[in-house]
């Protein structure tokens, strides 16, 4: 197994996290990979994780949508797309991520940790997509569907259960006209970062006076998150 060219602590972090994964890589180096952040990289000459951010998201689609078709056999197409948005959503992926404490584990850049990266929904949801593309490369697809199918194993909605298949955002609006007899009101606050990677913060109002405020790697995905904090504070199970 390759495994030389890191320092013994970087060594002992990775394979505390290849304990969290079940999973052993071949090459280590792939894993490392997958944990280096654009800034990391580009302070240190070196390779960040977006290719495999890439691999890992095609590889994450396809293992969800067919255990959707197995699953859900009386579900259409729409609710079946519906109820994948939701399980690879930017927040489902920050939710895997955390629960792996990938934020703690990823070699970042000085600014963008001081700006709180650790914690940035869309950077740790994003690398947990490179870290399923790294087992894709390592160890194939039956390694990387073990994976997800481990991470997902409390997570799959119960068949039947037609709210569950519904995004965040459509789920609010039926939650808040039932009970504020209005609509939630999404404002774009800001973007930044570069073209290709930027991130974008957004604030959801309600009209009882609460607000929440979300970031994603869209505008989309960022009003989806606000609303999944909204469906929370009404205590809506995710």
């Amino acid at each position: 197994m390759n495994r030389t060219g890191f320092s013994p602590d970087t060594l002992r972090r990775l394979s505390e996290l290849e304990d969290r994964l079940q999973y052993r890589f071949h090459d280590i180096s792939l894993l490392a990979t997958a944990l280096t952040h654009s800034s990391w990289a580009n302070e240190h000459n070196t390779v960040h994780n977006e290719r495999l951010e890439f691999l890992g998201d095609a590889v994450l689609e396809l293992n969800v949508s067919h255990e959707i078709y197995k699953r859900f056999p009386q579900e259409r197409e729409g609710g079946m797309t519906r109820l994948r948005s939701r399980l690879v959503s930017e927040g489902k992926l920050a939710e895997l991520a955390r629960s792996l404490k990938l934020g703690d584990m990823l070699f970042m850049g000085r600014g963008e940790e001081a700006q709180g990266g650790r914690e940035r929904a869309a950077l740790i949801a994003d690398a947990m997509e490179a870290v399923l593309g790294a087992v894709y490369l390592d160890g194939g697809h039956k390694e990387a569907s073990a994976l997800i199918h481990r991470l997902y194993a409390d997570r799959w909605p119960a068949p039947g259960t037609d709210r569950r298949s519904k995004d965040y955002k459509t789920r609010l609006q039926e939650v808040t006209q039932a009970m504020l007899h209005s609509l939630p009101v999404y404002m774009p606050l800001s973007s930044s970062g570069p073209e290709h990677a930027k991130t974008f913060r957004v604030q959801l109002e309600l009209s009882d006076g609460r607000s929440f405020i979300a970031e994603g790697g869209s505008l989309k995905r960022a009003e989806q998150e606000a609303a999944r904090l909204a469906l929370a504070a009404f205590g809506v199970e995710d």
